[in-house]
């Protein structure tokens, strides 16, 4: 896999499916924001492995809609659903720069890597057509145990000599709510909607906790530790989290999400 400026580097496909379902619906609220845009273009910033692109992809009627994303892994997934009018391609969403080029821009659950958002709304407005849709959904979980406790175990050695100060969750770029509905504003747009929605998921037990946050939390430890050293903190944080959130079966995880749909003027 590339090196990449923002993303973990490990990202598992299987893994990160095993929450499929729950981390969906998200994606599908967000989209239900979205106009459709009939013979329009669209892009997928960190698009996974596809199968939510191919709903975005149907939901607007675009006749071009790329699926963009860094993980050599996730995109091999993906390329098996190209054709009529969806497409796949490699790249690092921190360079992604395209002057009006489309007609909806869609992140979901990936901007949250890339720092400085006002900066970033920026950009990714600059990209958009006149009248053209920002949609963007971002976790605000990180004070939720489940990342709070993965950063406070980064910090201890032998993890942090390796580790340093890198926020796991990568939340330290995310706003609050009511920053974001001034950006949109700010840039410009002239329709929005910006809510925190908090995301109840039925666990089997608090244990899977961990499982969630292997397929996306952990993947910076992972991609900076050594296998065994990652095991030990995988052993550590799981501990962390038992004791504070006990052996509870089944578990309700809570789980805090910002969702920004905003429109450009039109000419």
């Amino acid at each position: 896999m590339p090196n990449n400026k923002t993303q973990p580097q490990a990202w598992d496909p299987n893994q990160y499916a095993r929450f499929a379902s729950e981390r969906s619906s998200a994606f599908f609220d967000l989209l239900s924001l979205v106009t459709p845009v009939p013979d329009g273009q669209v892009v997928d910033l960190g698009c996974g492995t596809g199968e939510l692109t191919r709903e975005l992809h149907k939901h607007t009627r675009a006749q071009l809609t790329t699926g963009i994303d860094s993980s050599e892994a996730m995109l091999a997934k993906a390329l098996p659903l190209a054709g009529a009018g969806l497409c796949f391609r490699l790249g690092d969403i921190a360079d992604f720069d395209a002057p009006r080029s489309f007609d909806v821009v869609f992140a979901n659950a990936s901007l949250q890597w890339v720092p400085d958002h006002p900066r970033l709304l920026g950009r990714l407005a600059a990209t958009l057509r006149p009248g053209g849709q920002l949609a963007i959904q971002v976790p605000a979980n990180a004070d939720h145990a489940s990342h709070a406790l993965a950063d406070q175990v980064a910090s201890q050695e032998p993890f942090a000599s390796y580790l340093g100060s890198v926020s796991l969750a990568g939340t330290s770029a995310v706003c609050a709510p009511e920053r974001y509905a001034e950006l949109v504003h700010e840039i410009g747009f002239v329709d929005q909607s910006v809510r925190l929605q908090v995301y109840g998921h039925k666990l089997a037990c608090a244990g899977d906790v961990v499982e969630w946050t292997r397929g996306t939390t952990l993947l910076r430890a992972q991609s900076r530790l050594p296998e065994d050293l990652f095991d030990q903190f995988v052993t550590r944080y799981r501990q962390a989290l038992a004791e504070v959130l006990g052996d509870q079966t089944p578990y309700f995880y809570t789980f805090k999400r910002i969702l920004i749909w905003a429109r450009a003027p039109g000419d």
